[in-house]
C-alpha cells in the first residue's frame, strides 16, 4: 500500500455519483423514477444512489426488448466484438483484515459476513479475487518476513522460512473463504525482502542485495509451496508492491532493469525448475510509467517467464494499461490496488471509482479490479509505524459492521461479471460511461454511470432489438439481461 498524500486523489473525489447498495438493506426506498412496464422481464436492475438512498438495491421493474424506434441515446451490445477474459474482482485482504475479521467477530456472525461476501446466491456480492501480502503490508499490526533473523545471520537456502505470522490470522480466514468459494484467485504480493536481503537492512526501502537475488527467488518458490500445504493455491505473484515508493513500511526500492535481471536469472528460471504454475506479474504501480513493464516486457529473456503487469491509479491515466496491452498484447494486464480515503465521501468516492476502475480499467483490457483493505476497525487499524492511517476498508469492523463505498463499488460488477465473462463492446456515451460484459453462463451485464444530476433515460440495443430504459441522477446501474 501506498502513503496518502493530498495528490492522491481526495482532490480528485467530484460530483455526485451514484452506486452500490447495502447487501444488508435490502428494503430501502425503491426508485419510481425507472418506468415500469407490463409483461416479460427481459432486464434486471440493481441501483445505487451517491445520496444513499438506495444501495445496492434489485429494483421492482421491467424492462422488455422489442423493436419501435427510439430517438433516445443508444448503447448498443455488440457480444460479436470481445476483449479480455475477466478473472474477477475484489479486495486486498491485508493482514490487518484477516485480524478484524478473525478476532474482532465470533464465528458464527464471521461466517454470515464471509457467505454474503464470497457466495454469490440472494444477496451476496461474490467476491472472486483477492490479494494478499507476502509477509507484511503497511496494513499489519507490525512488519514481518518469513525469514526474520537476528543481526548479522543469512539463510539463503531458506531453511527458517516459515508462515507462522501469518498462521494466527490470514490462514485461517482464507480457508474459510476457499470453503466458501474453492476457486477463488489469489494473488500474493511483497512489500519487502526480509531485512537481511537488503543494502539498508531495514524494512523501509533501501535495494535488494545482488548476491541474494537467488536466495529471494527460492523465498518465492517457498511461499507458494507453504500455502499449498495448508490447502491454499497462489495462482499469481507480483515481484514487488509498488517499487517506486521506498517510503512505507514495509517497502523496496527496484529500477526497471533491476527486476527484469531477477525475473529472468532468478525468479523465472526457480519457478520453472520447481515446477511452479504461479503466475508472475511486473510492475505494480502506478500509470504514470507505463515505461516499466514495457521495458522489462520488451527483454524476451525475461518477458517468456512473465504473465502481465499490474497497476495502481494513484498517479497517471487508466489508458496507460491499454498503451502496455498495444505493447505487447500478448500478455495480460491487471488492475491490482486502488485506496479510499476514511476522509473523502461516498458520492464522490463511488463515483470516481465506478468511473475510473470498474469501468475504466476494464474497458482499458485489466483483467481484475482490486480495491484495497477489504476491512479495518473504527479507527482505520492496523497499521504499521509509518503505514497508512487513513486507509478506509470496504468494511469497518467495530460493535456493528459498516459496509462503506468500495463494498458497493465492487459489488456492481462482482456479483453479477463471474470469473470467464469476457468483455465486449458497448457504445461510449460521453454522459453514460458504460461497460458490457457476457458471462460464462450466457447473460449480458451492462454497467451504466449517470454523473449528472437528471435522471437520463437511454435505450439498449442488441441483437436487432432495443429496451427503453432509465438511469437516476447521480447514480450507478447494473443491468443483467
Amino acid at each position: 500500500m501506498h502513503i496518502p498524500h493530498s495528490l492522491f486523489r481526495v482532490s480528485g473525489i467530484v460530483s455526485l455519483f451514484a452506486l452500490m447498495a447495502c447487501i444488508a438493506c435490502k428494503n430501502n426506498s425503491q426508485d419510481q423514477t425507472i418506468t415500469e412496464t407490463s409483461g416479460k422481464t427481459d432486464v434486471e436492475v440493481w441501483l445505487t444512489t451517491t445520496d444513499k438512498s438506495t444501495l445496492f438495491s434489485k429494483q421492482p421493474v421491467s424492462y422488455t426488448f422489442g423493436t419501435e424506434a427510439t430517438t433516445l441515446p443508444t448503447i448498443e451490445i455488440d457480444t460479436a466484438q470481445t476483449f479480455q477474459t475477466m478473472d474477477g474482482f475484489g479486495y486486498t485482504l491485508t493482514g490487518g483484515s484477516a485480524y478484524v475479521l478473525h478476532q474482532k467477530l465470533n464465528s458464527e456472525q464471521r461466517a454470515a459476513l464471509l457467505n454474503e461476501l464470497f457466495d454469490t446466491n440472494d444477496k451476496n456480492i461474490g467476491i472472486s479475487y483477492l490479494r494478499v501480502s507476502i509477509g507484511s503490508s503497511d496494513l499489519d499490526s507490525s512488519t514481518f518476513s518469513y525469514n526474520d533473523l537476528p543481526a548479522g545471520q543469512t539463510d539463503e537456502d531458506m531453511q527458517k522460512f516459515s508462515l507462522t505470522p501469518d498462521k494466527k490470522d490470514l490462514v485461517p480466514v482464507l480457508k474459510e473463504i476457499l470453503a466458501i468459494n474453492p476457486s477463488i484467485k489469489i494473488l500474493g504480493s511483497p512489500w519487502s525482502p526480509p531485512a537481511w536481503m537488503k543494502s539498508n537492512n531495514s524494512t523501509i526501502g533501501g535495494k535488494l542485495k545482488p548476491e541474494y537475488y537467488a536466495a529471494y527467488a527460492k523465498y518465492f518458490v517457498k511461499y507458494v509451496q507453504e500455502m499449498a500445504k495448508e490447502g491454499i493455491t497462489i495462482d499469481a505473484i507480483t515481484v514487488q508492491n509498488e517499487p517506486e515508493n521506498p517510503k512505507n513500511n514495509p517497502s523496496l526500492d527496484m529500477t526497471a532493469p533491476e527486476q527484469a535481471t531477477f525475473v529472468k536469472k532468478h525468479l523465472g528460471p526457480a519457478f520453472e525448475a520447481a515446477g511452479i504454475k504461479t503466475k508472475i506479474q511486473i510492475f505494480d504501480h502506478n500509470c504514470d510509467h507505463p515505461n516499466y513493464p514495457i521495458s522489462i516486457l520488451n527483454d524476451s529473456e525475461a518477458k517468456k517467464y512473465i504473465d502481465g503487469s499490474a497497476f495502481h491509479l494513484y498517479l497517471g491515466s487508466i489508458s496507460a494499461l491499454t498503451e502496455v496491452h498495444n505493447a505487447h498484447p500478448d500478455k495480460h494486464v491487471y488492475f491490482t490496488e486502488q485506496w479510499t480515503s476514511s476522509e473523502g465521501q461516498f458520492g464522490g468516492d463511488l463515483q470516481w471509482a465506478v468511473k475510473n476502475l470498474i469501468i475504466g480499467a476494464t474497458r482499458n483490457w485489466s483483467r481484475n479490479v482490486l480495491q484495497w483493505n477489504l476491512a479495518a476497525d473504527p479507527q482505520q487499524n492496523p497499521h504499521t509505524p509509518g503505514g497508512c492511517t487513513q486507509c478506509l476498508g470496504a468494511l469497518t469492523i467495530g460493535d456493528t459492521v459498516r459496509r462503506n463505498v468500495s463494498y458497493y463499488t465492487i459489488a456492481h460488477a462482482s456479483k453479477f461479471v463471474r470469473p470467464g465473462s469476457v468483455r465486449i463492446a458497448s457504445t461510449e456515451l460521453a454522459d453514460l460511461p458504460n461497460v458490457a460484459f457476457k458471462t460464462p453462463s450466457g447473460k449480458k451485464v451492462l454497467i451504466v454511470l449517470n454523473e449528472g444530476n437528471t435522471k437520463k433515460d437511454f435505450v439498449i440495443k442488441t441483437n436487432g432489438k432495443s429496451a427503453p430504459v432509465s438511469i437516476n441522477a447521480a447514480s450507478v446501474a447494473t443491468f443483467v439481461f
